[in-house]
């Protein structure tokens, strides 16, 4: 009897105990704080129940990455547009169209249907896009949609390798380039050899060539804050190498529907040039530029890119 007492006195004086916590802390919000990396989230709740989140930086899981040399990000995404330089020779492939039986013009138009690659001479030209006479071809029929020419790329990890105070580092990555190039105008790629585009009479909603390449991007990077990413001015330039993996080409019009044709498409299968990116704390802007003609032979078009990277995990 007397341990049942001194039982229930103590449950007792634990119920008061608790109920004396609970009205101390009434007033006071809830707080229950999540770590992600180096991301402190704050959720608290007020007497009202409303929650409210407050971000912080955690410096020490920066200042505890500084002691690794190399640092792997993984997933990291593109999102941009695409265009290019063209360097094409128009004006010549236009005087061996209307002079089709000049012979210094006419054998090299001759020679050039065994898809010489890297030849960009006008008769090259002329034999990958043929045109009449009275309608010569011009830079206008390559014309781009800008906002429609869509740049996407996914890189599958990315990792920077300390060199001096992890202020400069080596950053290179590999991943895949998947790039749209939507044109204003209604051409077509045939293919077969020689791949030819022709001028066509039908009238496209959409008409886009796509090209995805395999790529390896290596760069010099510049941290000015490597303690505080979020804080830091960073910017990387270097060079980038890729391989064509896959192009196709689709249509879509009110005669023919939708129409999708796989090719090389006359589409150049190596690929190098230069690359940076230029950024503070997690905004970055990239930017890339080939050094190698879009297509084998004939156009001589070089294609860029710009637009914004999203940081990996």
């Amino acid at each position: 009897m007397k341990y049942k007492i001194l039982l229930i006195l103590l449950l007792v004086l634990c119920g008061e105990w608790v109920s004396a916590q609970k009205t101390e802390n009434k007033g006071l919000p809830s707080t229950d704080t999540i770590q992600i990396k180096g991301l402190i989230i704050l959720k608290s709740k007020n007497d009202k129940g409303r929650s409210s989140y407050k971000f912080y930086k955690d410096t020490a899981y920066a200042r505890n990455k500084l002691k690794k040399n190399l640092q792997t990000k993984w997933f990291v995404f593109d999102i941009g547009f695409n265009n290019y330089l063209d360097r094409s020779e128009y004006s010549g492939a236009s005087f061996i169209n209307y002079y089709p039986n000049n012979s210094a013009y006419f054998n090299g138009a001759q020679a050039s249907i065994v898809s010489k690659s890297y030849d960009y001479s006008p008769a090259a030209l002329a034999n990958f896009a043929p045109r009449e006479a009275s309608k010569p071809l011009t830079p206008s029929e390559f014309k781009l949609i800008t906002g429609k020419s869509i740049n996407f790329n996914i890189w599958l990890f990315q990792q920077r390798l300390n060199l001096t105070k992890h202020k400069l580092n080596l950053l290179y990555a590999l991943g895949l380039e998947m790039n749209n190039y939507r044109y204003a105008r209604n051409i077509t790629y045939l293919p077969g050899y020689p791949t030819q585009i022709i001028r066509d009479t039908v009238e496209f909603s959409k008409n886009k060539l796509f090209a995805e390449y395999i790529s390896i991007p290596l760069m010099l990077n510049f941290n000015s804050n490597p303690a505080k990413p979020g804080r830091a001015f960073q910017a990387s330039v270097g060079v980038s190498g890729g391989y064509l993996l896959k192009s196709r080409t689709k249509q879509i019009s009110e005669e023919r529907g939708k129409v999708r044709k796989t090719d090389d498409f006359n589409l150049n299968k190596w690929r190098f040039g230069l690359t940076g990116e230029l950024g503070y704390g997690p905004v970055k802007l990239y930017g890339n530029f080939a050094l190698t003609p879009l297509h084998d032979y004939g156009l001589q078009q070089y294609p860029f890119s710009i637009g914004l990277r999203l940081n990996g995990f």
